[in-house]
This record gives C-alpha cells, sequence and structure tokens, in this order.
C-alpha cells in the first residue's frame, strides 16, 4: 500500500489584501510575481521580497492583469503552509526564513543588525525543501 500524497498547501491558508507598492508611478509587482514571497513595502503596500528583508507571505493572486489598466491588489498568504522559491544560504527543515531577494527566501541568521527591537525577523518552519528550488514552510 502506497502512502498517498497530500497538498498541504490546502491546510488552513489566511489571506490577506494589499496595495501594491509602486516605483514612479509602476506597480512593482507583476502578474509573473504571483508564487513569489512578498514583503511589506509601506502603508498596507506589498513588494517582492528583498535580501534580509521581513517575509510576510506569498502572493497568490492580483486583481487585474499587467495589461489591464485600474488601481491593482495583491492577495497574499499570510498563514498557514505554503511553498516559497528559495535563494542560497538554501533552508534545511526546522529552519526559519528572511528574505532571500528578488522574491525569493534563505535560511535566517542569529540575530543581527537589521533586526528590529524585540525580536529577529525570521518567519516560519521549513517542513520540506526541494533542492536548491523551493522550501514548504509553515507560516507561523
Amino acid at each position: 500500500m502506497t502512502i498517498r500524497a497530500q497538498n498541504l498547501e490546502t491546510i488552513h491558508p489566511v489571506y490577506a489584501t494589499f496595495g501594491i507598492h509602486q516605483t514612479t508611478g509602476v506597480d512593482d509587482l507583476k502578474d509573473a510575481n504571483i508564487g513569489e514571497a512578498v514583503s511589506l513595502s509601506g502603508h498596507y503596500e506589498v513588494g517582492r521580497t528583498a535580501d534580509n528583508a521581513m517575509v510576510l507571505g506569498k502572493l497568490v493572486a492580483l486583481t487585474l492583469t499587467d495589461a489591464d489598466d485600474g488601481e491593482r491588489l495583491a492577495t497574499v498568504q499570510i498563514g498557514g503552509i505554503c511553498t516559497l522559491p528559495i535563494a542560497a544560504t538554501y533552508p534545511s527543515v526546522g529552519d526559519r526564513i528572511i528574505g532571500g531577494g528578488s522574491g525569493k527566501v534563505k535560511r535566517a541568521t542569529a540575530l543581527t543588525g537589521y533586526d528590529p527591537a524585540g525580536g529577529n525577523i525570521a518567519r516560519g518552519t521549513v517542513v520540506a525543501v526541494n533542492g536548491t528550488t523551493d522550501c514548504t514552510l509553515i507560516l507561523n
């Protein structure tokens, strides 16, 4: 008897909607960024996760498309289990993550100068790693 494959990403996801940060009047997020890690970049605005930034969650949807006119909004998974692309330094099972740049995540380091007062910016608990491609984590 084989073990049935499970889609862990369907377990209790939590979603929130945010505005999209703009640089010189152009949205920082495009359709191609869906599935990437995002961070807060302004008041209720999100953008691609930068290196060593705190990860808010996973971009799962955008209103409108790149070709449409109008103000777009981003739907971000901020809780539950999700899979995100990874960058070096690659995380291992049990690690926590921080931004790895360009919408990716990496293994969190020990407390350093970019951590805010009150604690480490690391998020999540990695439960699986797919080589150097992506990791699955609990956004806790």
